[in-house]
């Protein structure tokens, strides 16, 4: 009785296609990858900024040992 069976999720799925209608339906699938593609290309791009950020850190803390080397 508490399980969902297959003909309700059939039920469900003529519902919402009779409802939206296949075109909408498709539309917003599409809006929906765009969304995932434009998460998962902002988070390389943050990434980016990090590992950019983390290596400018590390360059310029050899320099300030290189330089503190050469002064002693």
């Amino acid at each position: 009785m508490g399980q969902i069976g297959i003909w309700q999720i059939v039920i469900v799925a003529v519902v919402v296609v009779l409802l939206f209608g296949r075109g909408k339906i498709s539309d917003l699938m599409g809006d929906v990858a765009k969304g995932i593609n434009s998460f998962k290309k902002g988070l390389k791009e943050e990434d980016t900024k990090v590992a950019d950020s983390i290596d400018h850190k590390e360059t310029e803390t050899v320099s300030s040992t290189k330089e503190k080397s050469k002064a002693s």
